[in-house]
């Protein structure tokens, strides 16, 4: 399968997606919402990527949109938008819904739907100089990709909220503060320290990750009874895989587990 937007690549049981529109400061255009679908359909379709990581090629991790090609489609842009952006929430729904955790590293800014796109991700690593922003409503539009959703889930309502009426800019220290982001690093300790987590994931229980995720994504809309009925499935099924028998068996013999991620 080949990319026109994006490099991939996997490697010791991780998937390896790059943004590669430096020059247009990867901003996603249409090409690259359907290359971020196939991609994310190739990491869920296939058993040996145990974990993803996201980053991207030059200074800028996203810049959101492609403005130049909305403003190209004229009347054209409302049949645009829906076809871009059914692109790109197939592959934020299945980068939710795979087994292998997603990590992102942002470099640089991460605008609008590129801002959206690092929400989205499991776990999220900047460097030093990052820059987060919404940007929708400065060009008169709203958010997609996803951060209506997740947005709220990680810094809390008021705050997501005045992110997208104000097109406020969040610094790197101040994105960790406020929860949106995991980890800050040196800028160019950065590909370092993402590659190092997205390694250490692909060696663990995939298939547990993958109902743990589950979990987390439905926990908002059910009541604590039934969530509670939803872990005691997912433990009692996460029980029966191979990781479990051995996760067990190691920690009583005192070892690192070796998981196999079925």
């Amino acid at each position: 399968m080949s990319f026109e937007t994006l490099l991939f690549e996997t490697c010791d049981g991780v998937a390896h997606i790059t943004l590669d529109r430096e020059d247009a400061a990867n901003a996603i255009n249409l090409a690259m919402g359907r290359d971020l679908m196939s991609a994310a359909l190739r990491c869920d379709e296939d058993p040996s990527v145990r974990a993803v990581l996201i980053r991207a090629k030059g200074k800028i991790f996203c810049a959101g949109g492609d403005l130049g090609s909305f403003a190209s489609a004229g009347e054209s842009m409302p049949m645009l938008l829906k076809e871009l952006t059914t692109y790109l929430h197939a592959a934020i729904s299945h980068f939710a819904r795979m087994n292998a955790p997603v990590v992102a590293a942002v470099n640089g800014t991460a605008a609008g739907a590129g801002f959206s796109l690092a929400c989205a991700s499991d776990l999220l690593i900047c460097g030093e100089s990052a820059k987060f922003t919404l940007a929708y409503t400065r060009v008169g539009l709203t958010p997609d990709g996803s951060s209506t959703y997740y947005l709220p889930r990680l810094v809390g309502a008021r705050r997501a909220l005045e992110l997208m009426l104000t097109n406020q800019v969040l610094a790197a220290p101040q994105a960790l503060e406020w929860g949106l982001v995991n980890r800050v690093v040196p800028d160019e300790k950065l590909s370092e320290e993402a590659e190092t987590l997205a390694r250490k994931l692909a060696t663990g229980p995939t298939r547990a990750f993958g109902a743990l995720k589950k979990l987390l994504l439905h926990s908002a809309g059910e009541s604590l009874e039934s969530q509670m009925e939803h872990e005691a499935r997912a433990i009692a099924d996460a029980a029966r895989t191979a990781d479990a028998r051995e996760g067990v068996q190691a920690f009583l013999a005192k070892r690192p587990p070796k998981f196999s991620g079925v």
